[in-house]
């Protein structure tokens, strides 16, 4: 199973970005997908979660800001970052979850400037 995140970027406080994360390989099912970020120096945090019938939950830092959809033909996960702030820098991993094994993608760097 490989992970393909893309979207990342540099972007000033108040804007937007959008990251993608497509799963490829010898995939039956997918679980939950979600999304983590780690800043320098902190442990890596749960963003964003989503299952496989699309209930979501969010980190309470990012509610009303970070949307996260998923579209199982494309075995894709997206995550919408609006009302961007600094304090929203880090790289940002996808995380997919396939008969109870947990796979990683290789992290996407977000960084928003004030």
């Amino acid at each position: 199973v490989q992970l393909q995140a893309s979207g990342g970027g540099l972007v000033q406080a108040g804007g937007s970005l959008r990251l993608s994360c497509a799963a490829s390989g010898s995939i039956l099912r997918i679980n939950n997908m979600a999304w983590y970020c780690q800043a320098p120096g902190k442990q890596r945090d749960l963003v964003a979660v989503i299952t496989r019938d699309g209930s979501t939950k969010y980190a309470e830092s990012v509610k009303g800001r970070f949307t996260t959809s998923r579209d199982n033909a494309k075995k894709t996960v997206y995550l919408q970052m609006s009302s961007l702030k600094p304090e929203d820098t880090a790289v940002y991993y996808c995380n997919v979850n396939i008969i109870g094994s947990d796979f990683w993608g290789q992290g996407t760097q977000v960084t928003v400037s004030s």
